[in-house]
């Protein structure tokens, strides 16, 4: 059980567990619905070397899983990540989304990854205070960007430098 990098036949709850997140409209933008075939293209993108993706087991299966993307995808960008948690809604609060952030900061340096960003709704409440315990400051805010159900959300872009410009490790809080 733990984090491992995600199997092919993985993407069915990979994709079960964002869809549950989208009536939420906490997590993602999506309004409807996406299938497994609509999400093979993004899952093979995914390289464990670089830009894994990873998923997140317990006894029950698949509870979580937490991707690293390419930042704005031009060259100049390569030790930025993108990264993307999702949690089923019965596991959330549960410390799930602290452990996944960790491994994501400790892997960070094999995947030469220097800085880290995630894209949040500023009302997304418990992804908004994750990341702020885990010292990520808002670096940018899109207000009212995303309209879903006639109603306006602005986003946050969050973000923490991982490796300072000298090249050594910034600390991290351990008393998460």
């Amino acid at each position: 059980m733990g984090l491992r990098v995600a199997a092919r036949q993985d993407l069915p709850r990979i994709v079960e567990i964002y869809n549950a997140a989208i009536p939420t409209r906490q997590s993602t933008a999506d309004t409807e619905m996406v299938t497994t075939e609509a999400r093979l293209e993004w899952f093979e993108k995914h390289q464990p070397e670089r830009r894994p993706l990873l998923v997140y087991e317990e006894e029950t299966g698949i509870v979580a899983w937490l991707s690293f993307e390419d930042f704005y995808g031009r060259p100049a960008y390569q030790h930025t990540a993108e990264l993307s948690i999702y949690i089923t809604p019965e596991h959330q609060g549960r410390s799930v989304g602290k452990i996944l952030l960790q491994a994501a900061e400790e892997m960070a340096p094999r995947l030469a990854v220097h800085t880290l960003v995630g894209y949040v709704f500023a009302h997304n409440t418990p992804s908004m205070r994750l990341l702020q315990a885990f010292g990520y400051q808002e670096w940018g805010r899109m207000p009212d960007v995303a309209t879903m159900d006639g109603k306006e959300y602005s986003l946050c872009i969050m973000g923490k430098r991982l490796v300072s410009r000298s090249g050594i490790e910034q600390s991290t809080p351990t008393d998460r």
